[in-house]
């Protein structure tokens, strides 16, 4: 999913367009029933990727083709999915791996409880970022050039995370909801305009 993220800047008519595009979302979710994991393991369909090795994981590793993702399963009836691009495609999986036990011989009769744990996107600012500025201005930051090459911004509304670059391609990690992303990666553009922190040599591509 690709999030457009539109910007005015104040005082003109100039126009920014950054994006962010989700790369993973990872939901748990708790069908509210009982799975016998062996029985899920052997009955669940040829079409579906299934590994069941208990002595190494507590539980059956389902991965299906359509939605694309994995889909942690365990004995208490709670999943972690992973892998997808958006809510709605949790959604999507929920409902086929809540087919697939049933007809795998599971009574999944209530509707599942879904909740969004991570979601993870990259995306860019369109400018380069003077990151050591940046680091000396902004609180609740780290960079430490000779460790990671990124500056680690802990945003606190949203509270998300933003791994921020000096090419300002950044990555956002512990968003909630979607539209998280587009606030943080929108709040970071209008915090680093005001702290001077672009750098004027323009884009890099």
């Amino acid at each position: 999913m690709i999030i457009n993220v539109v910007i005015y800047l104040s005082g003109d008519s100039e126009r920014e367009d950054l994006f962010a595009e989700v790369q993973n979302v990872v939901a748990s979710v708790d069908l509210r029933c009982k799975i016998k994991l062996e029985k899920a393991a052997s009955r669940l369909p040829g079409d579906v990727q299934v590994s069941y090795i208990p002595e190494q994981f507590p539980g059956v590793v389902v991965k299906i083709k359509k939605p694309k993702v994995s889909i942690l399963v365990f004995s208490s009836g709670k999943l972690v999915v992973t892998g997808a691009k958006s809510v709605p495609m949790i959604e999507e999986a929920v409902e086929v791996i809540s087919e697939l036990l049933r007809q795998a011989g599971h009574n999944v009769k209530h509707e599942a409880t879904i909740t969004v744990q991570n979601i993870v996107a990259s995306g860019t600012l369109g400018k380069r970022i003077n990151l050591e500025l940046a680091a000396l201005l902004l609180e609740h930051s780290m960079y430490e050039p000779e460790q990671f090459p990124g500056l680690i911004y802990r945003m606190q509304e949203p509270k998300v995370v933003l791994l921020l670059f000096q090419s300002g391609k950044l990555v956002c990690t512990g968003a909630k909801k979607e539209e998280y992303v587009y606030q943080s990666i929108e709040k970071i553009y209008g915090i680093l305009e005001e702290i001077d922190a672009f750098e004027v040599s323009g884009l890099q591509f």
